[in-house]
Formats: C-alpha cells, structure tokens, sequence
C-alpha cells in the first residue's frame, strides 16, 4: 500500500475503484508516479512514449541520453532496454554500469520508504520485476538476476555484493497474508505481513526456479540449488537443496 499526493492510502484494486471520485488522471498519477511535480511527470512520459520502445541502437543511446534524468540518481554508463517500466522512479537510486534489459519493471511505491537502490555493475534480466509495497530494496554492487525473476518487499530487501541468482527465482521479503484474520478476505488485505528484514549474503549463488520466503535469510557463500524452497535462514559456506530447503554440507 502506498500514499497518493493528499496522503490518502491507495491499493490497486481500491484505487481504480476510487477513481471516478478523483479523477483517472490522478488516479493514475498516484499509482505511477506518487507525490511529483506535474513537470515531473509529463517529462517521464513523453521520454517513455518517444523512445521506451524504440529498438536497435537508436533505442540504446537516446535512453542512454535521456532515462538517467527519470531516476532519483544515475551513475554513469547506465543502459536500459525496451519496454521498461518504472514505477516511482523518484525513488529509485542507479549506481554506475548498471544494466536494465527489456520488459523489466522496477517499482519503488510506498508511503514514506526510502524506494530501491542499485549499486554499480548490477544486471537485471529480462521480463524480470523489482518492486516494493512500502518497503526497501537494496541490490549491491555485481549482483545479477536472470531472466524472469521476481524480488518483493514489504519490509527490507537486501542482496549483498556478487550474487548470481538464476531464472524464475522469487524473493519476497514481507508480501504475506494473515490467514487468522476470519474477518478479512484474503483479497481485501494488505498482503505485507513480515516476519522481518531478508538479507541475501555476498559471493551466493540461488539456482534457476528457487523462492526465498519471508524471513528466511541466507549466508555468504551459499549455493541454493535449483527449485529449491527456502523457508528458513541458512547459515554461511552452505549448500541447501530441496522442498522445504534443506543444508546438505557446507562449502
């Protein structure tokens, strides 16, 4: 859940709802953009419109050109595919020689939170989606998702320095449902109960197809091995394998 510009909350299904009462434009200005100046965003949109989905080399350089100016920060040697999506690019901080492929989306919307950061020579593959529900991501420097990954937070996301983490790999920190609530229809809540702060420790490799749940952080140099299921932490210098993971040896 996040905020619009007159500090009313807003969720997705109750925002297109509400949108009669306050106007589509609005609307979608609170779920895109967030609290920005007008300038601000008719500037993102005609940069998007022009050349998000311009191909070839063209395509590469103007966005080159033109997207650093979208984020909060960009470094220097940024490179950005076709048809990215951002969402709340005011709080969204680049490093240096970050790469964004095509069809990623990188959504930072919250009330209050300090949005997503990515640290020099990151690597975000295609179709892959990065975004907060009032929460906190942190890619550090090196780190590389494939393809068609999903990263979520609630809370607070941290991936340390140089983690390779294969395709279809989930990663939610915070995103559950409290399932005592018989009052409340799963559909109705909020879906950011956390059990707290997930960190994702340097020089790991998470295999293709592996989710990470909530509160279950991981060590250093691990190797998390493909469509595995981590509920619980796994401790440095280990190799988890298995529905619900589990640690076979160290490494």
């Amino acid at each position: 859940m996040t905020k619009s510009a007159e500090g009313k909350p807003v969720k997705l299904k109750a925002a297109l709802a509400d949108g009669a009462r306050q106007g589509a434009w609005r609307t979608y200005v609170d779920l895109i953009h967030g609290p920005v100046p007008t300038r601000r965003v008719l500037k993102t949109e005609m940069i998007a419109f022009l050349v998000g989905s311009l191909p070839g080399p063209p395509g590469l350089l103007l966005r080159k050109w033109l997207y650093p100016g979208l984020f909060r920060r960009a470094g220097r040697g940024l490179l950005v595919g076709r048809n990215v999506t951002l969402r709340h690019a005011a709080k969204i901080r680049l490093g240096s020689n970050v790469v964004i492929d095509d069809n990623v989306v990188i959504d930072a919307k919250g009330d209050g939170n300090h949005g997503i950061t990515i640290d020099d020579n990151v690597f975000i593959g295609r179709n892959t989606i990065v975004y907060c529900k009032n929460g906190d991501i942190h890619l550090k420097r090196g780190v590389n998702l494939s393809a068609n990954c999903c990263l979520f937070s609630s809370n607070r996301l941290t991936m340390e320095a140089d983690i390779m983490v294969g395709a279809y790999t989930y990663i939610l920190s915070g995103g559950e449902y409290d399932y005592r609530d018989r009052d409340t229809r799963f559909v109705d809540q909020s879906g950011m109960e956390t059990k707290g702060p997930l960190t994702i420790g340097s020089n790991t490799w998470i295999g293709a197809r592996v989710t990470v749940v909530d509160g279950a952080s991981i060590g250093e140099h691990c190797v998390i091995g493909a469509g595995a299921v981590v509920t619980t932490p796994v401790p440095a210098d280990s190799l988890a394998v298995g529905v619900p993971a589990r640690v076979v040896r160290s490494i």
